[in-house]
């Protein structure tokens, strides 16, 4: 993020990762799966490199020197729950991860998709990952012009909230990493890319900074 504004400092978010704990404790190579939708592959970033899964992977490696960790990215532009849970053993499981990022709930927000339908896909979901021994952080929807047009994308993020609750897992809160840099004075707009959806190069990079740090608070 050499040529960005420095990212504002927000109250790091409190995740729980004992998996990751466990392995970086042995000092296994480590594996994160990115799994999402645009805004996890990186959809209105100048290059790939740029996306959220790619700066995770540099800010884990400054922060965790001593660690090998490899940040997967295994986002498709459009999808959301139904055919990421279709996909989940081949893309994600596959890998052995010691960490799943589930970025879910943008599309379904956007489509007006009956809540009820999106939480029984995300509990199905929530119950393959949990099988396979990995810890799983479960990541809400951005605050973008065209998503707060929806009505749907409170009941969204407040689902993937109460789901995280019920299913014992993390929730990265995109939304309230949004509201923290607005309370810093930082115009979201600074965040957000011309097409009133997607994050920048500079929102995607301070998702990953907040994010990394949370992580890293939750091994030390």
């Amino acid at each position: 993020m050499a040529d960005q504004p420095a990212c504002p400092v927000v109250p790091v978010q409190h995740l729980v990762l004992p998996h990751l704990r466990a392995a970086l404790k042995s000092g296994a190579p480590v594996v994160i799966a990115a799994l999402g939708s645009s805004s996890t592959w990186g959809a209105m970033a100048r290059d790939i490199a740029d996306s959220y899964p790619a700066e995770l992977q540099d800010d884990l490696a400054a922060m965790l020197p001593d660690a090998e960790i490899s940040v997967i990215n295994r986002g498709i532009g459009g999808e959301d729950a139904g055919r990421e849970d279709a996909r989940m053993a081949s893309d994600v499981l596959a890998l052995r991860p010691a960490v799943v990022i589930w970025q879910v709930g943008a599309n379904a927000a956007a489509r007006a998709e009956s809540i009820g339908h999106f939480s029984a896909l995300v509990r199905k979901g929530l119950r393959t990952l949990r099988g396979a021994h990995a810890d799983v952080i479960l990541m809400d929807n951005q605050r973008s012009a065209r998503l707060l047009a929806s009505p749907d994308n409170a009941r969204i993020n407040a689902a993937l909230a109460r789901l995280a609750r019920q299913s014992g897992v993390s929730l990265f809160s995109r939304d309230a990493l949004m509201r923290g840099w607005a309370r810093t004075g930082a115009p979201l707009d600074g965040f957000l890319a011309r097409d009133g959806l997607h994050m920048n190069d500079r929102g995607y990079a301070c998702t990953a900074a907040a994010l990394a740090a949370a992580m890293v608070r939750a091994v030390k």
